[in-house]
């Protein structure tokens, strides 16, 4: 079932062309990477999935019907470009904000002690926004985002300013999150981040949809079917007819081999052949690319 149904949605800034023409599901309890380069229109659909920013033509339903305001309210959304109050203690802002969201005073008051306590970041609360570090002032805003527990959370760039230990934070909470209920739109450069978190995808590129799918089928439809050898013994010779032997690199006393299967071969046919030379396996996987290898592939197809 769909939370976000896209259809033919287009917006044009004068003659520039933002969106072409998008049509994209967005699955309900999965997190969805939204990819593409800079300038692709990412941000700007999603501040049309918000209603910030109006399409020229299509439509954003929000489970199976036009969006509205009283949906966008249970929406929570972490804009790439944070925006605090600098000058209001954290308390304040917080509960400013989640107060924006509808919840009662009494009600913001309780889900901000239970984040800032999972945070460890209790001693926070009076202290203001301009006294924090960018990563203490991210952590605040991704807070407000989630704490009224949306059904929908649109998460733009969430790890840009965090150290490593902060960002694996953010990605457990982002993970148990999803574990809720919760659906997620992931707007990121950050490729590792994309094969950790996301089920699905959709790559954005000069305002047009170039793919989307489940993470893992795209990684797969975009390999070259070639298979990692780990082994030990003679060098390893062709079989015809069932695999040759792209690269074979030799360190610490093992062989590690790449081997392309021929037309029609399968991974059991190519262990059979292996078990008849004299070599010993030591490991054997298929080559499946990177996330990061796929963007570069598609987006410089595109230029």
């Amino acid at each position: 079932m769909s939370i976000i149904q896209i259809r033919q949605v287009s917006k044009h800034f004068g003659e520039k062309v933002a969106l072409d023409g998008i049509s994209l599901d967005i699955p309900e309890g999965k997190i969805f990477g939204l990819l593409g380069p800079n300038g692709a229109g990412k941000t700007t659909l999603i501040r049309i999935i918000n209603r910030i920013t109006v399409p020229d033509g299509g439509s954003v339903l929000f489970n199976g019907r036009p969006i509205t305001e009283e949906d966008v309210a249970r929406i929570g959304y972490l804009p790439e470009e944070r925006g605090l109050y600098r000058k209001m203690k954290v308390g304040d802002q917080a509960m400013y904000l989640l107060q924006l969201k509808g919840l009662s005073q009494r009600e913001a008051a309780k889900a901000l002690k239970e984040w800032f306590v999972r945070f460890g970041i209790t001693d926070w609360w009076g202290k203001k926004i301009e006294e924090l570090s960018k990563g203490m002032a991210q952590k605040i805003q991704f807070i407000t985002t989630v704490a009224h527990k949306p059904s929908l959370m649109i998460l733009d760039e969430p790890f840009s300013g965090f150290d490593p230990v902060n960002a694996e934070l953010i990605r457990k909470e982002i993970l148990r999150l999803r574990d809720e209920g919760a659906t997620i739109i992931l707007s990121t450069h950050n490729m590792e981040s994309v094969e950790e978190l996301c089920d699905e995808i959709a790559l954005i590129n000069k305002a047009r949809l170039v793919v989307t799918g489940g993470t893992d089928e795209i990684r797969r439809r975009y390999g070259d079917n070639n298979f990692e050898l780990v082994y030990t013994g003679e060098t390893l010779e062709p079989e015809p007819g069932v695999f040759s032997v792209l690269t074979d690199e030799f360190d610490g006393g093992r062989h590690t081999a790449v081997i392309v299967p021929a037309e029609g071969v399968n991974s059991s046919a190519i262990l059979s052949a292996l078990a008849a030379k004299p070599v010993s396996v030591n490991s054997f996987r298929e080559l499946i690319p990177r996330m990061n290898d796929i963007f570069i592939k598609l987006v410089t197809e595109e230029e």
